[in-house]
């Protein structure tokens, strides 16, 4: 019998070295390297292929340019985030950290398209079937059309989805299924990734969707080579703190939509409830009067999401001092002080600075970085910024305060919510609406530089607005 042939995968990357290395060639991480020994040749193919596909070059105009049909999920905030719901023959994978609600998620999801889709199966590597049966019980989801199996090995699994025929598939989890052909322990590189292009074969051929669930490590990324999210159609983030009851789906990587939208969601005893109104949501606990808290306007794809922004200026006797960020970008957080530092004159090399985003949510776009920069001034100066002003902008590291898109959507939003002040950039003014179009009773305040927004903001005496060299819209 011929000798077993070996080769070395990067835990990270994925990367095959030919010899054991200290050091990835690939993600230059040191001792990810594990030996593998290389799956025996099958007789049927394992390679991706298309239902309907003929392997010959066609004219990209000749293609039909048919809109492909979605499936509902039965919560319209997942819909948002997958680009308007399931589409069939894709595979997606879910990740988040143990017990942020995962499996809950989508056994709601099961629930819903066994109702109204036909057979789902929902395949269990980590839990007994009774451990799911009360599970549904708890979420309502006893349906006859939503059938569970308790199996690890993927030739069973795959033996029952093309008997079965499923509408959905689910697999919970990804890191406990494994190939029996391939000579290593489930939720390593190899059967991780061996698994999860027999499961995109499958959902091709077929035209089955399959959500595959991922572990994640301490540092919130996903367990197993980098190259499963390669594989996969989608990749969603299910986010919150654990103590917390709210809960935030993203898409890290969707092929069939934007990557932007977000769904929020509240854990319940009955399971995963939607959130109508998420900004009215992160808003519910803001405290009055207090400095260092501002307000923002946010844009989640399509969707304005206004959330809180803190900030804490303690002082220090260490010569360096701390900087903390929390749903802000740590490099952005280092930058917007410098620049306070050098061009509004804010003496922050001798103090502690910490910043958060409330409810869990994140900041990623540069709009927000007036909002940080004016929480931080008001909580060194301990003022605080009226109750009901947004604050929007980019900050250069001249210290000018730049134009942001979307401005009438954002405005919309907040004042739906009863917001009346409004700190935005002087360029947005130009190719905005006039006064006269704005939802009335909105005072708008338009603003250049850094100095001029922490003057106004904190409410400073006209005297220090005028040096500052700001007028009145």
């Amino acid at each position: 019998m011929p000798k077993a042939k070996t080769r070395f995968v990067c835990q990270n990357c994925g990367y095959e070295a030919p010899r054991w290395m200290g050091r990835c060639p690939g993600c230059e991480q040191w001792n990810t390297l594990v030996e593998e020994v290389e799956p025996r040749p099958q007789g049927r193919s394992t390679s991706l292929s298309r239902s309907g596909a003929t392997g010959e070059p066609v004219a990209i105009a000749a293609v039909e340019a048919a809109a492909e049909p979605r499936l509902a999920a039965g919560l319209s905030e997942v819909d948002r985030v997958l680009g308007g719901g399931i589409v069939p023959g894709s595979l997606v994978l879910v990740g988040g950290d143990p017990g942020i609600g995962k499996s809950t998620l989508l056994l709601q999801i099961s629930r819903h398209v066994a109702a109204v889709g036909g057979p789902v199966l929902y395949v269990s590597g980590e839990e007994s079937v009774r451990q799911v049966r009360l599970r549904a019980d708890r979420l309502g989801a006893l349906d006859e059309h939503l059938y569970v199996m308790p199996e690890t090995e993927l030739e069973q699994v795959a033996a029952a989805i093309e008997r079965l025929q499923p509408k959905l598939c689910v697999i919970d989890s990804i890191q406990t299924v494994y190939r029996s052909d391939v000579q290593s322990a489930p939720g390593s590189v190899g059967q991780v990734r061996e698994c999860a292009a027999e499961l995109m074969r499958l959902a091709k051929t077929l035209g089955v969707p399959i959500f595959i669930v991922g572990h994640v490590t301490k540092s919130g990324d996903l367990a197993g080579p980098r190259v499963l999210e390669h594989i996969v159609d989608t990749v969603l983030y299910l986010e919150g703190e654990r103590h917390q009851s709210y809960r935030i789906l993203r898409a890290a990587k969707n092929r069939f939509g934007s990557t932007n939208e977000i769904g929020v969601f509240l854990m319940e005893e009955n399971g995963l409830v939607e959130v109508d109104n998420p900004s009215e949501a992160f808003l519910a606990e803001r405290p009055t009067g207090a400095a260092g808290s501002v307000v923002v306007c946010s844009l989640e794809g399509t969707r304005p999401l206004l959330v809180e922004v803190q900030a804490l200026v303690a002082a220090t006797t260490f010569p360096a001092p701390r900087r903390m960020a929390t749903g802000v970008d740590y490099n952005r957080l280092v930058l917007l002080l410098a620049v306070l530092e050098k061009r509004a004159g804010l003496n922050l090399s001798a103090h502690d600075a910490y910043v958060k985003v409330s409810g869990g949510a994140r900041i990623d776009e540069p709009a927000g970085d007036l909002a940080v920069v004016t929480a931080v001034a008001s909580s060194l100066r301990d003022a605080p910024v009226p109750e009901r002003m947004v604050i929007l902008g980019e900050v250069g590291l001249t210290g000018e305060v730049r134009a942001v898109s979307r401005l009438d959507e954002r405005l919309g939003e907040a004042a739906k919510l009863g917001f009346t002040d409004f700190l935005v950039p002087a360029g947005n003014l130009r190719r905005s609406r006039t006064a006269r179009e704005r939802p009335p009773g909105l005072r708008i305040h338009a603003v250049s530089t850094v100095e001029q927004a922490i003057a106004i903001a904190l409410s400073l005496n006209g005297r220090a607005a005028a040096a500052a060299g700001w007028q009145p819209d």
